[in-house]
């Protein structure tokens, strides 16, 4: 009856081993150890030689970490090049890489704003805007994965898997393009199929 009063005598019951061992490692159970600092090293020395033993060195260094430290994927290769005194090397400035390619990817997004919603609030059905946007959100999906990789797969450190990467992703930018154009071509359009979607 007291433990449906009060549930709280009932977690020391049900706590899972890692939790327990986290709370064994943290704090002391000698009684001498509640006035010691549970920091001190004495408060060390005071706990049961059993418990020092059964739980892991790993779990009392990190007692506030509620999982172990792992390795989830192994490191890159690394590659140290030159010696520590070299300077790093400054890459050349090409404005086509740099100020400009920013400014079309901006154009890009700004210009998907206005042609996602005109055709849907005028009501009327054009080819050319229909086209148009398609191939912005062809060159826009391009742009974003074409970062990803840049970003996550350097091509320094992995060239094979860059220039695999590169690759799978002209080719999906180029098979994305057919389809749109076969879409459009001979069938209803991305706007038309949108609208039946909708309606559906």
């Amino acid at each position: 009856m007291a433990s449906i009063m009060r549930t709280g005598l009932l977690r020391p019951a049900f706590q899972s081993p890692a939790a327990s061992s986290r709370m064994l490692s943290t704090f002391a159970s000698a009684s001498a150890s509640a006035t010691i600092k549970r920091s001190s090293p004495l408060a060390h020395q005071l706990r049961p030689q059993f418990v020092r033993s059964t739980i892991p060195k790993t779990t009392r260094v990190a007692a506030f970490h509620a999982t172990r430290r792992t390795q989830i994927l192994p490191p890159l290769p690394q590659k140290i090049q030159g010696t520590v005194n070299d300077p790093a090397p400054v890459p050349h400035p090409e404005y086509t890489h740099g100020s400009y390619h920013w400014t079309f990817e901006r154009l890009v997004s700004v210009g998907l704003v206005p042609l996602c919603i005109a055709p849907f609030a005028a009501g009327s059905l054009n080819p050319v805007m229909d086209a148009t946007l398609c191939a912005l959100l062809v060159l826009h999906s391009h742009i974003g994965f074409e970062s990803c990789i840049i970003d996550y797969i350097p091509r320094k450190r992995l060239p094979v898997l860059r220039a695999m990467a590169d690759w799978a992703l002209r080719i999906g930018t180029v098979l994305l393009g057919l389809a749109l154009y076969s879409f459009e071509t001979n069938d209803v359009g991305i706007t038309e199929a949108v609208k039946q979607l909708w309606h559906a």
